[in-house]
């Protein structure tokens, strides 16, 4: 469940949850487009690996979120594709250097397999963000272009707390209602081929959405 206090504690479908997060976030606007959440409570035990749930997705409606993407790679020529494809900087010794000195303005991380050896003297910097590039999600990779138009068209990477609930972006309050509903059944398919085989009992206990500074709608499962 989400730290905000339940809006509704009937369980709505998800048309009437987003229909009342929209109508809430219209009657008191923000002075900033407020984010839409999910909180996904499954039925595992977060204290087992065995049982983590992660994984990574491109919402099919973007997430609304500007992205700003650092490549890190010693190839000059990746290291210019990666600009011209949208991401902030790219380098390596002198791109980890900065990054140590208090650098982080970004938002994803990607690297070329060479040189995560490297890269791994700064995950006491990245880890903390969950920025570390990581093979599951895509951000290590040798195909630098794909995973840069990935990260701008809205990639987002979710993975389950200590209390077992998974949190993710699912888009913005000023998305159609159609565009949040595909991002949200996007998201919950992907949660749910992450099913880990050692979950035991219902997967989904219990889904909410929430608004960046709103409360949260408990949603029926079997509406999803």
């Amino acid at each position: 469940m989400t730290k905000n206090k339940v809006l509704n504690k009937n369980l709505l479908t998800l048309d009437e949850a987003l229909n009342q997060l929209i109508l809430a976030s219209t009657e008191k606007p923000r002075k900033f487009i407020e984010s839409v959440d999910v909180a996904i409570n499954l039925s595992i035990d977060a204290k087992q690996s065995s049982q983590m749930v992660k994984g990574s997705l491109v919402l099919p409606a973007g997430s609304g979120k500007k992205v700003r993407a650092i490549v890190l790679t010693g190839d000059e020529s990746i290291q210019k594709d990666a600009i011209a494809a949208g991401a902030v900087e790219a380098g390596l010794d002198d791109l980890m250097a900065k990054i140590e000195q208090g650098f982080l303005d970004f938002d994803s991380v990607i690297a070329t397999p060479d040189v995560m050896q490297k890269v791994s003297k700064i995950a006491r910097k990245l880890g903390p963000r969950g920025l570390m590039p990581s093979p599951k999600n895509g951000t290590v990779t040798t195909d630098v272009k794909k995973a840069i138009a990935d990260a701008l068209k809205g990639k987002v990477d979710y993975r389950n707390d200590k209390a077992g609930i998974v949190h993710c972006l699912a888009g913005k309050v000023n998305f159609s209602k159609e565009d949040l509903t595909s991002n949200i059944k996007a998201i919950v398919k992907s949660v749910k081929d992450a099913k880990p085989e050692a979950a035991k009992g219902r997967y989904i206990k219990n889904f909410y959405l929430n608004t960046t500074m709103g409360q949260s709608v408990a949603v029926a499962i079997d509406s999803l």
